[in-house]
């Protein structure tokens, strides 16, 4: 039972103004001697609209407990996502199980062309044109915005790559 929410908070942390969406929220059940046990997982993703996203995931008996422990996960997971302008740097393909997911750079003016879980993560990371497709053999939400994390991780800047090689970047 999944459910995407567009609940988006705004607080202070390390100087930062971050604000918080929630991607999605499991109810598991266990089943024990005396009936069910139910338990919440919520996935959660933190940004500050510039450049720094953090994706958690908190599980709890209730809600509240298990979206502040994911907000906190998130937090410590943050990184830098690299950018050109608004966009992404080149084309990439992030693997998370069976999820991949698909991120291509987008011309000015595009907007967000992504669905499920990628959407918040690149609003959330500053990114204003994007087009993403989910190419995996799945849709599970936590999967996809795991497999949207390792994209993100890879991203390289035409400038980082200059270095890499050692190379002088020419001016046109």
């Amino acid at each position: 039972m999944a459910k995407e929410t567009q609940n988006t908070k705004t607080y202070s942390s390390r100087g930062l103004e971050l604000s918080e969406r929630i991607v999605s929220i499991n109810r598991v059940s266990k089943v024990v001697k005396g009936g069910k046990r139910f338990r919440f997982s919520v996935l959660v993703v933190v940004g500050d609209g510039v450049s720094q996203v953090g994706l958690g995931m908190g599980k709890a008996k209730e809600i509240s407990v298990a979206m502040k422990k994911g907000i906190e996960h998130a937090k410590k997971n943050m990184i830098d996502l690299k950018k050109t302008g608004h966009t992404l740097p080149h084309p990439i393909i992030g693997k998370f199980g069976a999820a991949e997911v698909l991120m291509r750079p987008a011309a000015p003016g595009t907007g967000v062309l992504a669905g499920s879980s990628v959407r918040p993560i690149m609003e959330l990371g500053g990114i204003k044109d994007v087009i993403a497709k989910v190419t995996g053999r799945t849709s599970n939400p936590i999967n996809i915005a795991y497999a949207t994390m390792d994209a993100v991780k890879r991203l390289r800047t035409p400038e980082e790559i200059y270095r890499l090689r050692g190379k002088e970047r020419k001016e046109a």
